[in-house]
């Protein structure tokens, strides 16, 4: 044995640290649960600050500490009634029901679109995928000006066309968005669907009774991810909507952040945030308990 070897195997022997694994596991835990302790601090502070702004008594944006020194619910009563000025209510409303109706819109084409990719065979099935795949490189933002002329010439940019093109927008598109969901299909066993055919069932059948049961966790993705996309858009939005009859609660959040409006809106600006990310909070809650459902019965079967 060498003279190296020897003295790191007296170095290891005199220090008892490096053979007891126990020690080791717990110093890597804590120093673990340290980092993940600043990394939430880091990320509530922002969240704790909007929600104790939307408290505020003062209304501007100017305080003379980090968190307000008064509270008050008036900025939450204001945003619901002060209408004369940002209508924050029919903007939420409107929103609500854009992102509703596009929601179920798009969770039905993706689900179809990514059946027909996984679960059957037919011409120009691959060279469809690619085309796809290469028109995804693109950002959105090179459409909006052309989609916004097709609008303004079907004349859906003004009153309730409005409403109704920004439905066509955030649905027209979902079809393409079938990858993730075709992935997760191509798991499920083909043996499944040749079992539903044995037993007589249609190709409805089989995609209603065997395989959107089995799909549940990518059901509650898609849908968290096709109510958030018109929830909270901004660039379409802006693009489509042109006045405040018909604006959307990503508008009238960037309307009270405006010059004429920041003195005084701040305070309810912080109230408007917290009352948005309600319903994604609510639906994000709501859809992991199916989607813990859904993987405990997975690992059940």
């Amino acid at each position: 044995m060498s003279q190296a070897t020897q003295s790191a195997t007296v170095k290891a022997e005199s220090n008892p640290f490096l053979h007891d694994q126990r020690k080791r596991r717990i110093v890597g835990d804590v120093l673990s649960h340290l980092l993940l302790v600043v990394l939430a601090v880091i990320w509530i502070i922002p969240i704790a600050w909007v929600v104790m702004e939307s408290f505020n008594a003062n209304p501007g944006p100017y305080n003379p500490s980090f968190f307000p020194e008064e509270y008050t619910l008036d900025n939450y009563i204001q945003l619901f009634t002060d209408t004369h000025i940002l209508n924050f209510p029919k903007m939420f409303m409107h929103t609500f029901i854009i992102a509703v109706i596009s929601c179920l819109i798009n969770v039905f084409f993706v689900l179809c679109v990514a059946f027909s990719m996984s679960r059957l065979r037919f011409r120009f099935r691959k060279s469809f995928m690619n085309v796809v795949l290469v028109l995804g490189m693109f950002p959105n933002i090179m459409s909006v000006v052309v989609i916004y002329f097709i609008l303004k010439s079907l004349g859906l940019t003004q009153g309730i066309g409005v409403t109704v093109a920004l439905i066509l927008v955030y649905s027209a598109g979902a079809g393409a968005g079938f990858y993730v969901m075709k992935g997760y299909m191509d798991t499920i066993p083909m043996s499944l669907d040749e079992a539903a055919a044995l037993d007589g069932c249609t190709r409805w059948q089989t995609f209603r009774l065997i395989i959107l049961p089995v799909c549940k966790p990518m059901l509650v993705y898609q849908a968290l991810t096709a109510f958030l996309g018109p929830w909270l858009d901004f660039v379409m939005a802006k693009a489509i909507c042109r006045t405040q009859d018909n604006y959307t609660v990503a508008l009238g959040l960037y309307q009270m952040l405006s010059r004429e409006y920041l003195n005084s809106w701040f305070a309810r600006f912080a109230a408007a945030a917290v009352i948005i990310a309600l319903p994604i909070a609510i639906l994000t809650m709501v859809m992991q308990r199916f989607y813990q459902e859904a993987m405990s019965g997975a690992v059940k079967g």
